[in-house]
């Protein structure tokens, strides 16, 4: 890779992201720590606006815009591929918002190159969620976004039905299934839900702050933990 194409990606990666580290950098643009600290400094020294230092990690000051980008065919074909297999799998309201958002990204291409992206021969069957599913997989998503509690009405593997107040931090899918991890204030601890097992849920007019303990990164850490042992 050119340098120039290096350091052009390097801001772009810094710009996706609120932090970024020189480990994730360095990865990322398969190049060295020092390759990284080296092009940082020089951007700086350049006027891109580059916040933060080694060690701790990057982010993208706030008035720095770049030109809009123009797609390789490569990428094309993989946003068309990632939208088909993402609309099987996602409630509606956000599938049609993927559909909207990938319209506009073909109506930018050339278009051989458009016509070759929708040429790509893999599909997704809309055999996925079923509509209650979606529904439900919809409203996790808005409380998870707004940070409402939630009451839901759960049912186990054994068909037992129990009453959780939650408060919903994550939406995750596993290929066919989506959980919901929460932190549950019933049990006092994280839990996590397959959507397609909630009996109901209701959005509760209380939103919740992030209490250290009970947050999605905690969750994370907690989850990284077990994978170390």
């Amino acid at each position: 890779m050119r340098r120039a194409d290096r350091l052009f990606q390097l801001v772009q990666l810094i710009r996706g992201r609120r932090l970024s580290t020189a480990a994730f950098l360095a990865q990322r643009l398969e190049v060295s720590l020092r390759t990284v600290y080296r092009d940082v400094a020089d951007l700086q020294h350049q006027g891109v606006p580059i916040e933060g230092e080694a060690g701790v990690g990057y982010r993208l000051g706030s008035g720095f815009e770049l030109p809009p980008l123009m797609f390789t065919q490569a990428e094309a074909d993989a946003l068309v591929i990632a939208s088909r297999v993402a609309q099987a799998w996602i409630d509606g309201a956000l599938a049609r918002e993927v559909e909207s958002a990938l319209g506009k990204i073909l109506s930018v291409l050339p278009s051989s190159a458009r016509v070759a992206a929708e040429a790509q021969a893999l599909f997704a069957p809309g055999s996925g969620l079923d509509q209650r599913t979606q529904q439900t997989l919809k409203t996790l998503r808005d409380a998870v976004h707004s940070q409402r509690v939630m009451r839901l009405l759960y049912l186990d593997l054994e068909d037992r039905l129990s009453e959780r107040r939650v408060r919903p931090l994550a939406c995750l899918y596993w290929g066919k299934v989506w959980t919901l991890s929460a932190w549950c204030e019933l049990r006092e601890d994280f839990r996590t839900f397959r959507v397609d097992r909630i009996d109901q849920c209701e959005l509760l007019d209380e939103t919740y702050a992030q209490e250290s303990g009970k947050t999605l990164a905690d969750l994370m850490r907690r989850v990284r933990c077990g994978f170390d042992a």
